[in-house]
């Protein structure tokens, strides 16, 4: 009887040690480079599963430990079912160094909003484009509507499936301001305000980051993109999917995630796709525009720059992939316009995944070509090593 009892006790505390234990979650995240990190974190939903029970979502709040503020989060539902897959929030890490957070439910605490902000969307006031940006940069890409304007001989088409970028020197978005303002002066957003604007000529050519395949010295690619979604749209990160219309002899299928996180000079692509005949490669590129530039060729670290002065004024675009991918890269320099593009053609298995985008001397975040090169070595650096996140 005394045993019984005995395990009955011991049973009741440890049930109410673990629920207790279950209020909070501590989380660290460590970073292992030598430089100090400001980036996204996600934690896998599954590694909460025993945290959220009997809790909210939206009660959810994180903390910073060192400063006892309350961070930003969002819930990211990547597989659009309705139930969210990870939880985001921004970690500012030294170099070497581990930054410790608590996670808890308290529904009375507001949730902070993010002084910073990713965003994207599609933008059918303009044609179709499809347009994302954060506190650092901005891209935009085209689509059906755009490409059927430039078939048929209308205004305001588009055919490509390139990248554009927004040249932007302000945190705060532009995306709605600026097409806005085009509403009523079309070239309001070449014009610079005072935020930035788009001088970058992208027409025919791979923009940073645009996508092909390198066949008998000629880049087949795509036409405009046909579908999109957006997974999700902010404000850590914003994430969203383009898929396009089979090309070429190939019959080549694309389908584009393609997200970007506060903070960062690059999104990141993962491509899946598919042909009817095995491919001999898959291709990325950054435009030479008219082989003005310099082009920086690592395949070893699988690092790829150009850059430019345009208006008079410095911007190094890149593209960052895993070196294991590549089979080989070079300068393609033509006279036929938009046609010169710096290629990196990686072996074909159905997915890839790189990371492109562009720094402007405008902006304040380089001001020339050793700048912009030492980003590239660091983005390097932090996909090869994340942060790495504990809960306990």
């Amino acid at each position: 009887m005394r045993l019984t009892k005995y395990l009955l006790v011991a049973a009741t505390i440890f049930l109410y040690k673990s629920a207790c234990a279950q209020q909070v979650l501590n989380v660290s995240v460590s970073n292992t480079l030598g430089f100090d990190r400001t980036e996204v974190v996600s934690i896998d939903v599954i590694k909460l599963s025993g945290f959220l029970k009997r809790k909210q979502l939206q009660h959810i709040r994180i903390k910073n430990k060192q400063t006892g503020k309350p961070e930003p989060v969002q819930w990211v539902d990547n597989d659009s079912d309705g139930k969210p897959d990870e939880l985001l929030f921004l970690a500012n890490v030294n170099a070497n160094g581990k930054a410790d957070f608590v996670l808890f439910a308290d529904k009375n605490l507001a949730l902070p909003k993010s002084q910073l902000i990713a965003y994207s969307r599609f933008v059918p006031e303009r044609t179709d484009d499809y347009a994302w940006e954060n506190d650092r940069v901005a891209f935009r890409t085209y689509g059906p509507d755009a490409q059927r304007r430039t078939e048929q001989h209308l205004e305001n088409g588009t055919l490509s499936s390139g990248v554009d970028l927004w040249l932007k020197r302000t945190t705060t978005p532009v995306i709605n301001k600026w097409y806005n303002g085009y509403l009523t002066d079309p070239g309001f957003y070449h014009t610079d305000h005072g935020e930035g604007y788009d001088p970058y000529h992208v027409g025919a050519s791979r923009g940073t980051g645009g996508t092909g395949v390198w066949v008998n010295d000629s880049l087949l690619v795509s036409k405009n993109f046909v579908t999109h979604k957006t997974v999700a749209e902010g404000p850590l990160r914003t994430i969203f999917e383009l898929t396009y219309a089979p090309y070429g002899p190939y019959l080549v299928v694309e389908n584009k995630r393609i997200s970007l996180d506060v903070g960062s000079n690059f999104s990141k692509f993962v491509i899946a796709y598919r042909s009817k005949k095995p491919l001999p490669n898959y291709t990325v590129g950054i435009t030479l525009h008219r082989n003005e530039g310099q082009t920086g060729i690592d395949e070893k670290a699988g690092i790829f720059s150009h850059h430019e002065q345009i208006d008079g004024v410095y911007i190094g675009q890149g593209i960052v992939i895993d070196p294991k991918v590549i089979q080989k890269a070079f300068a393609n320099k033509t006279k036929t316009p938009d046609q010169s593009n710096l290629l990196v053609l990686t072996k074909p298995s159905g997915k890839v995944t790189y990371y492109a985008g562009f720094a402007w001397q405008k902006s304040g975040h380089v001001q020339n070509r050793s700048d912009w090169e030492n980003m590239l070595k660091k983005q390097a650096e932090i996909v090869a090593h994340p942060l790495i996140v504990t809960t306990k």
